[in-house]
């Protein structure tokens, strides 16, 4: 028997969320995002009586749940982190210091439409997401990846999570082919975070019944620095908010329905068709 928390409204429901204020595990159904953590409907007003709700006496299995805000339950999210970490470490290897990485990782990996159209090198969809170009680029990245990706991951369990990150990174890549000069050269997490950022949209949006909260606050200030400063990404971005929010509908609404590979059988489709518009692209260099 899993020994992972079931929702307290949904017993059916794994999560390994908790309310911040009871610490009753909850699933993205029952969310609600508070100024200071996520609640459950109770604590919210949302759905219930707005008297008090009696204490409850937190189980092991919620104050597990309560734990994961340190991302302890969120293995995926700090693999990500660390290996892009690392693979920093080696590209300053190979470069020409801290902040100046470079070398074959770098070179071969970086997205660069002409080397796809010419070499062939689609793999630069999915290696250029590990590549930073800069120290403070990758502690950007890396900081709200964890902040947001932990959260994410909790919500939709880490497989699901993976399954988003890498849709959201291949449509980033997309994104960036169709908005870019076949010279140009991308790097980044960027993409897959900006669809980390889209899957908080939809989990808000499911659990509110409204879009206007903390996610799409967060989602316009991004966008807007996306626009103002230059010499960022702006399809990257783009693509990968758009592949995050599809990728989330799909997992989430479809979490629950038979066959239950119906959602990643979604999420597939939206990576192929990120797929198609990279080849269109690269194809229209000739």
């Amino acid at each position: 028997m899993s020994d992972t928390p079931h929702c307290y409204r949904h017993p059916g429901r794994e999560t390994l969320v908790s309310c911040s204020e009871c610490g009753r595990p909850i699933c993205e159904e029952c969310m609600t995002f508070a100024p200071v953590g996520i609640k459950c409907p109770d604590h919210a007003g949302v759905g219930a009586a707005r008297s008090a709700p009696a204490r409850v006496r937190r189980s092991q299995p919620a104050r597990q749940a309560q734990r994961t805000i340190a991302g302890l339950e969120a293995p995926a999210t700090v693999g990500l982190v660390v290996l892009n970490v690392l693979v920093y470490m080696l590209t300053v290897y190979q470069g020409g210091g801290v902040s100046q990485p470079g070398g074959e990782l770098f070179r071969e990996g970086a997205l660069i439409g002409a080397a796809i159209s010419v070499d062939g090198d689609w793999y630069r969809l999915v290696t250029a997401m590990f590549l930073h170009a800069s120290l403070l680029h990758l502690a950007f990245n890396m900081l709200a990846l964890y902040w947001l990706g932990t959260i994410v991951e909790q919500a939709l369990g880490t497989w699901r999570f993976l399954l988003l990150y890498f849709v959201s990174g291949i449509a980033g890549s997309a994104g960036a082919l169709a908005l870019s000069d076949p010279f140009a050269v991308t790097v980044g997490a960027s993409g897959a975070i900006y669809g980390i950022m889209g899957a908080l949209l939809v989990l808000e949006y499911r659990a509110t019944g409204s879009f206007a909260g903390q996610a799409l606050g967060l989602i316009v200030l991004n966008l807007a620095l996306t626009f103002a400063i230059p010499n960022i990404s702006i399809g990257g971005h783009l693509g990968g908010l758009v592949g995050g929010i599809l990728a989330t509908f799909a997992l989430a609404h479809f979490r629950y329905a038979r066959p239950r590979s119906l959602g990643p059988a979604l999420v597939a489709l939206i990576m192929l068709a990120s797929l198609v518009v990279a080849y269109v692209r690269v194809e229209s260099y000739v």
